[in-house]
């Protein structure tokens, strides 16, 4: 029994080992539908977020929900979740407070998605394609918490788990960043690295499950 427990244990740290390179020109496949595909992030600094900009690029052809990015801490489930509802329809939440924001509903189109936000004013912007889909409030005088899980393919129901199938992604994603301030997002149209939190140039890593790398196949 307890070689088998070992050999289990082993088996687990192999399969979600801690990568760190430059994938600027590949992407990160999600292949199926799963509860148990997903990639952790591990950010260059742990800090307590008053403001942020996060960009990200994707394509699926899902039409249910499905979790494009989740941060959740240990006292607060959905501290920073980008989720889409469905085709065209992208929420934000913060503090497990929750903004919406309509934009193109075609789908099979690889989407650049950059959102920033700010505590003082609590306004978030949000641009698809480099295009804005305007400017809302939500959680003004908030602080985002530091001690996080930052996965990619799931939506966290609780700190680094609980995950349903049903609002996994299914796609790729990447050129992912963050940043811990405010930037001016008509300018990201063609540039989503140098986040100081995530950049996707230097990204750590853990992939678990069915989870594959290789290059793009769309123009970077």
């Amino acid at each position: 029994m307890e070689k088998l427990l070992l050999g289990t244990l082993l088996l687990s740290i192999l399969s979600a080992s801690v990568t760190q390179s430059d994938v600027k020109r590949k992407v990160l496949i999600f292949p199926q539908e799963s509860a148990t595909a997903y990639v952790s992030l591990i950010p260059a600094v742990r800090k307590p977020l008053q403001s942020f900009t996060l960009c990200l690029k994707s394509f699926t052809d899902l039409t249910r929900p499905y979790s494009l990015f989740s941060y959740n801490t240990r006292s607060q489930d959905n501290e920073l979740l980008l989720f889409i509802e469905k085709t065209g329809e992208y929420q934000l939440y913060i503090g497990n407070s929750r903004v919406s924001f309509n934009g193109p509903s075609s789908p099979y189109n690889p989407r650049h998605i950059c959102v920033s936000w700010e505590s003082a004013s609590g306004i978030a912007e949000f641009w698809v394609d480099g295009k804005p889909l305007g400017r809302k409030g939500i959680r003004k005088g908030y602080t985002v918490g530091a001690d996080a899980k930052i996965i990619l393919g799931q939506e966290q129901d609780s700190f680094g788990g609980n995950f349903d199938a049903k609002q996994s992604f299914v796609g790729e994603i990447w050129d992912l960043s963050l940043w811990d301030r405010v930037l001016p997002l008509k300018d990201m149209c063609g540039c989503c690295d140098g986040g100081n939190v995530l950049d996707w140039k230097t990204l750590q890593y853990e992939e678990n499950g069915y989870v594959v790398t290789k290059p793009s196949l769309w123009a970077q």
